[in-house]
């Protein structure tokens, strides 16, 4: 493989603003996203008509084709960056749901009528004790849908929004094939997507001191 050092020599300016446009991208969807999640989990997690409603309409949206997904919102918003966060939070919304209502429901029985024999109100029951036995398979969601963020945030390209998407096809893919741009573009976003799951895993290891415990044993 012809890797053109030269070339990345000469451009490492473009590449540190791509890299920092791909995180802002996969940062902001990724907090969007949690912020749209989670309500929508704690609504419906008791309802199994409204869990199944949210379900499908999430996957329904997970299922239009990124290209299109970008066409639809580009015929309703301006061509740059809110199209593609927007694009990225819908695509988010399945996985995040589901690992959030699984996560609930399979709270034990048994814990939840203890905290109610503490005297604790619905809400904080939820608050001390269902989201906290929750949390794992929330950071599980979470890290699935960051590493899939990360991919999918190289077509936000095509409208405009920069990352490393600019550098994988309109430095490499437009330019004949330029092989080095592409491989750069890659391995970048295969790293970014290692180290936030790294980092997702190390804020689940401290979040859940319980689950590291009876892992220790």
């Amino acid at each position: 493989m012809d890797i053109r050092w030269r070339w990345i020599a000469d451009h490492t300016d473009d590449i540190r603003d791509n890299t920092i446009q791909h995180l802002q991208l996969v940062g902001t969807s990724l907090a969007l996203s949690l912020l749209v999640a989670l309500p929508i989990a704690l609504l419906v997690y008791r309802r199994p008509a409204a869990f199944a409603t949210a379900n499908g309409v999430a996957g329904a949206l997970y299922t239009i084709p990124s290209l299109a997904m970008f066409a639809f919102l580009l015929a309703i918003m301006d061509i740059g960056f809110w199209p593609a966060v927007v694009a990225l939070v819908l695509y988010s919304l399945l996985i995040l749901i589901r690992n959030a209502v699984v996560g609930l429901r399979n709270v034990p029985a048994p814990v939840r009528d203890a905290a109610r024999g503490l005297g604790y109100t619905r809400v904080q029951t939820l608050m001390r004790v269902e989201l906290p036995l929750a949390l794992p398979a929330i950071i599980a969601g979470v890290r699935i849908t960051a590493v899939s963020t990360v991919g999918i945030a190289t077509i936000a390209v095509f409208v405009g929004a920069g990352g490393l998407g600019e550098l994988i096809y309109n430095d490499g893919i437009q330019r004949g094939l330029f092989l080095t741009p592409i491989l750069v573009g890659a391995v970048i976003a295969t790293v970014m997507a290692l180290a936030l799951d790294g980092l997702l895993l190390l804020a689940e290891r401290l979040l859940t001191p319980w689950q590291r415990a009876r892992t220790d044993r």
